[in-house]
């Protein structure tokens, strides 16, 4: 397994697992519950891992989907700014 990124951001990890499960690839969070025992200070992240042989897919679709989403994100953001000026 390798990883490929750590995250305290449940959500954030919540997103690229159902990325990556809609590509068909499995993917896993590792210390999970590490990270819950430590408290909420954030001092330890949780890691998505892949099968190696996924890696080099795995990051190109969430290289991709974060791309997506960041363009979505933008056009969300100038439409609102239109309406309010409006």
């Amino acid at each position: 397994m390798i990883e490929l990124f750590r995250s305290n951001d449940p959500i954030e990890l919540s997103w690229a697992q159902s990325v990556l499960a809609d590509e068909g690839i499995t993917s896993h969070i590792f210390d999970y519950h590490s990270s819950i025992l430590e408290g909420s200070i954030g001092a330890l992240s949780r890691r998505l891992m892949v099968d190696n042989e996924e890696e080099s897919r795995a990051k190109y679709i969430l290289d991709i989907a974060r791309r997506d989403l960041d363009a979505h994100n933008a056009a969300n953001d100038s439409s609102r700014d239109a309406m309010a000026q409006e």
